[in-house]
């Protein structure tokens, strides 16, 4: 029998508000970044996918507010207190604002999807209000603030994942590490808002992430935490036939796990981890979550390897029997 441990919020809890930093910030004359998060392990991943967005048109994080040029909080709509903490905080900021107009500040997330343009209204300092689905477009709309606009983008997308997106690091040890496989639920729970604030299940290439994991080992993390709203629902397909598909991806199938992937994604064949039976058989150019987290624990029995979160209706037997063939997937099921 799995003895399935309980969450601790402890560390969860200890982060709200953390400004993130790089592992090894960079020495220049860059625009510096200051980024909060609060909320969910998904906002933290994300601020890390926003850094490294802005890392690439030359921002560089800061630990303090008032040598940045931008501030951004990621922000949170399920826990009433991380509204409650951003509203404050944003108050403090504008005090920041009023000793350096240039300061651009931002609002990021879930809350910014809620309340989208409204925002812009009831916090007179904010400049830019994205959701998180538009990332990408922040150099841009940070453009449009220098040029006196304000911003906002929260347009639901339902195809996004920033698979192509490397996140940099922050406030790393160097032990775990956050990798995003999904986004979005399709869960319409009467008590939860995030299928309105980050939109409907999309399923991220399992090529990136098993990529992603093996980059990862390589730089010495021992731990990795498959991140998404309902790990459970993930379920990739290959590309349609009418799509392009280039030797290059096919390549890269090969080299990540081996034969395996192409394999099982080519054919109706059995995913290492998986037992025989009806459900356990792989869909044609399909993945589900039991495989892909068989796939990630076979990168290296020394890789420790968790998700978050699960959800009571979805997860199978299929990832149950994983868990207890790979002694390097935790014992621990994060339930809401």
């Amino acid at each position: 029998m799995i003895d399935l441990q309980l969450t601790d919020k402890k560390h969860d809890e200890e982060r709200q508000g953390e400004a993130l930093l790089l592992e090894t910030p960079k020495k220049g004359d860059g625009r510096k970044l200051y980024i909060e998060s609060y909320g969910c392990q998904m906002n933290f991943a994300d601020s890390e996918i926003v850094a490294s967005i802005l890392a690439d048109t030359g921002f560089e994080t800061t630990g303090d507010y008032h040598q940045a040029d931008v501030i951004f909080i990621n922000t949170c709509s399920i826990r009433e207190n991380a509204e409650t903490r951003v509203r404050n905080r944003l108050s403090q900021f504008g005090v920041e604002k009023k000793r350096n107009p240039k300061l651009i500040v931002g609002v990021l997330g879930c809350m910014a999807e809620r309340l989208k343009a409204k925002f812009l209204e009831e916090e007179k300092l904010v400049d830019v209000v994205v959701g998180p689905d538009a990332y990408r477009d922040l150099p841009g709309l940070i453009s449009q603030v220098e040029e006196g606009h304000k911003a906002v983008n929260v347009i639901l997308s339902r195809e996004e994942t920033y698979a192509d997106v490397s996140p940099v690091r922050l406030n790393s040890n160097g032990i775990t590490a956050f990798v995003t496989i999904m986004r979005g639920c399709d869960n319409m729970c009467s008590f939860c808002v995030v299928p309105f604030t980050r939109g409907r299940e999309r399923s991220r290439d399992p090529f990136s992430i098993i990529n992603e994991c093996k980059d990862l080992f390589e730089s010495g993390y021992r731990e990795v935490t498959l991140l998404g709203q309902n790990v459970d629902s993930y379920h990739w397909t290959k590309p349609k036939a009418n799509q392009v598909v280039t030797n290059d991806l096919a390549d890269e199938m090969n080299t990540l796990t081996g034969d395996a992937l192409l394999e099982a994604l080519t054919n109706k064949t059995d995913l290492p981890g998986t037992r025989r039976n009806e459900h356990a058989i792989a869909e044609e150019g399909s993945m589900n979550f039991a495989q892909l987290l068989a796939l990630v624990a076979e990168i290296s029995p020394d890789l420790r390897v968790r998700f978050s979160t699960s959800h009571p209706k979805d997860i199978t037997d299929e990832v149950l029997y994983t868990i207890a063939k790979y002694d390097n997937i935790c014992n621990y099921i994060h339930l809401p």
